[in-house]
């Protein structure tokens, strides 16, 4: 490839990673002032949960329109210069359900909200949200929530760091780079990862539906790169609970412990779907297979199956995680050590939750991903 080509190569990845880092802030069209931004949430027939933060953002530049190059730049340093907003009130509807919260000290508010009215029989729903107090009828913005179908049979609840992705999903320049200026030369994803989730989303009979739902140890910040990195690499949509915020409570000065903020994301989704049974992956480098146990003790009956990719290349740590396996299978369920992707589509077949065609597919695609 020619000098030139590798310039145009990386102008245009950088244009296109600055235009999603910039992403957040445009909802204001650069006027400044009060900002929403909601993350993806999910419910079930009568109960949903959303995510977001309340934003107070400098307005400049917004004369700049037409030069997308420059308006990104200059979103861009916005987005750098915002400040969240202590106390704020929000207001939350769906349907004919209303409700106020209240953002806590880093700017971020939780709705829980009951439904009177069942969602109908589709994926993904809109809800509007406005901005009570401080008063201003410019911050609105519109979010959106996952319900399963009622074709759904199973969940899963997915790792992002070292389980869909290689190591360096928290750090927003690797991430970038990789995603955007390597591309499909990048070794970003593990192989067959796509096909495998995409059959675990539609079941055994293809058109089940099942929720993904996915968490991260990453900052907030590096939120809508990791929406747009599923997109590229056709991961099936799902909510995506990044743990790092998510144990802080009102008044707290920092937030809980890592290793305890999964297990709350995980209680509560179980919770909220407590007639699914649940798949648990992730990876053998952390607390995983440790959580997912205890997780399994709590809730005798609702997993499924335990997948663990194998990353520590660590005799010790795989006697750690066979000594679980045992504990596993003595409660009626499996926690495997996956050496690769193919190795768990394997196990799923063998448990009836993909068809063979889909095995096949996800052979088909680590093979050809591991060859590039």
């Amino acid at each position: 490839m020619s000098l030139r080509r590798h310039y145009g190569k990386y102008v245009r990845s950088l244009r296109k990673g600055l235009h999603i880092l910039a992403a957040p802030v445009k909802g204001d069209n650069g006027r400044g002032g009060l900002f929403i931004q909601a993350y993806r949430g999910f419910g079930s027939n009568n109960r949903l949960f959303l995510m977001g933060r309340v934003f107070r953002q400098p307005g400049f530049g917004a004369s700049l329109r037409e030069d997308m190059l420059r308006r990104d730049i200059i979103d861009l340093i916005r987005r750098l210069w915002r400040k969240p907003i202590v106390g704020a009130q929000v207001r939350v509807r769906y349907k004919d359900a209303d409700t106020i919260v209240r953002t806590d000290r880093h700017g971020f508010f939780r709705v829980h909200m009951d439904l009177s009215t069942m969602p109908s029989d589709v994926i993904w729903h809109s809800m509007e949200l406005s901005l009570v107090h401080p008063a201003d009828d410019r911050a609105t913005t519109t979010g959106e929530f996952f319900t399963p179908t009622s074709r759904a049979r199973y969940g899963v609840i997915s790792d992002i760091d070292d389980t869909v992705v290689y190591t360096g999903v928290a750090n927003t320049t690797k991430m970038m780079w990789r995603l955007f200026a390597q591309g499909a030369e990048s070794r970003v994803v593990f192989p067959g990862v796509s096909a495998l989730y995409q059959a675990l989303y539609n079941g055994d009979t293809g058109s089940q539906g099942n929720p993904l739902f996915y968490v991260s140890r990453a900052p907030w910040s590096i939120y809508q790169v990791l929406v747009e990195f599923f997109r590229m690499h056709r991961i099936p949509n799902g909510p995506i609970l990044i743990l790092r915020e998510w144990g802080m409570k009102r008044g707290s000065v920092l937030p809980r412990r890592a290793k305890d903020h999964k297990l709350d994301a995980i209680r509560q989704i179980l919770a909220l779907y407590d007639d699914l049974p649940f798949i648990l992956i992730g990876d053998s480098g952390q607390r995983d297979p440790e959580v997912y146990t205890r997780v399994l003790r709590e809730h005798p009956g609702r997993i499924t199956g335990i997948y663990i990719r194998d990353v520590s290349n660590d005799p010790r740590r795989e006697a750690a995680i066979a000594e679980l396996a045992r504990e596993v299978k003595e409660a009626g369920s499996d926690l495997m050590l996956a050496s690769d992707t193919v190795a768990m589509a394997e196990h799923a077949v063998d448990q009836g939750l993909i068809p063979m065609d889909a095995l096949e597919e996800v052979r088909r695609s680590h093979d050809d991903e591991e060859a590039e």
